[in-house]
């Protein structure tokens, strides 16, 4: 697989990002990386980098982006923190991914029986990461469906809590970054959010959550 120049990203389409995405994970859950060059890639990337990705993902040591969707160096961006939140400082490196080094897609990756969203079940209080947790709590509150064990013990309720928390940021990077909202708007970029299952590997992305192409996908 080439290493990507600028030249070759920008053939890339926010359409054409999400598909790459898409193989890679299919090549994942299936043991089927591509076999690279690591050191070869460092090397060709070493006077700069043109990744066609930006990954907002979980800290969990179980959902490397690298590795589930079996990109090499200089492909993708990876911003991990616990419970995949955003705050000005990733806003701030999403902003230059996409509007200084080029790339082509945001996706926002929570993923299955993520302990910082059980957490926010539980109303845990520790130390920072109380700070932390507060930011995944809307996303409990707004989960109307369950009444009975709103807590991490209860397995339907935590993941039900998790979507919701990767819908709410993909809707506040479009509120709280006018540039990558511009960027999206013109269709120079898209954006998605979706879940990495533990157990498959399997990366299942939500159409009402894309937009490509400047438009909405519901599929």
């Amino acid at each position: 697989m080439k290493t990507l120049t600028r030249e070759i990203q920008e053939t890339i389409t926010p359409s054409m990002a999400i598909d790459l995405l898409k193989e890679g994970n299919k090549r994942f859950v299936n043991n089927l990386k591509i076999n690279r060059n690591l050191l070869q890639q460092a090397n060709e990337t070493s006077d700069g980098q043109h990744p066609f990705a930006v990954i907002l993902s979980c800290i969990d040591s179980r959902t490397s982006a690298e590795l589930i969707f079996d990109q090499g160096l200089g492909d993708i961006f990876s911003v991990r923190i616990a419970g995949n939140i955003i705050n000005e400082d990733i806003l701030g490196s999403m902003e230059f991914g996409c509007k200084i080094a080029g790339s082509k897609i945001i996706v926002v990756l929570g993923h299955t029986k993520c302990g910082a969203v059980k957490g926010a079940c539980d109303h845990v209080e520790m130390g920072n990461l109380t700070a932390l947790l507060s930011k995944i709590r809307p996303a409990v509150d707004d989960e109307k469906t369950i009444t009975l064990n709103r807590n991490s013990k209860n397995d339907e309720f935590v993941e039900k809590v998790a979507t919701i928390n990767v819908k709410r940021t993909v809707k506040a990077i479009m509120e709280r970054s006018p540039i990558l909202k511009e960027l999206i708007e013109n269709g120079e970029i898209g954006i998605v959010g979706g879940t990495h299952d533990l157990s498959t590997g399997l990366v299942t992305f939500y159409n009402e959550t894309m937009i490509v192409n400047s438009q909405w996908v519901n599929e």
